[in-house]
């Protein structure tokens, strides 16, 4: 079972890639399967491609869903 974190562009690459948030942390991932993303955007990534944009509201949902088991678990 693969677990998705939404993680937030940074910034947009002329390449088709993008630099997402991960806690401190940018990487580098592909959108070239994404339509139209922007800076600010939230996206679900699976093997180094953002394969989803998310709507802020559902983006911050699954964020406090993932808090919320890191704090049930002790992390």
């Amino acid at each position: 079972m693969c677990l998705a974190v939404p993680l937030q562009i940074e910034t947009i690459h002329e390449n088709k890639t993008a630099s997402v948030k991960q806690g401190s942390s940018l990487l580098d991932v592909d959108i070239s399967l994404l339509g139209d993303v922007t800076e600010g955007d939230f996206v679900i990534v699976h093997a180094g491609y953002a394969i989803e944009v998310l709507e802020l509201e559902e983006a911050e949902a699954r964020i406090e869903m993932f808090d919320a088991l890191k704090s049930d678990n002790g992390n």
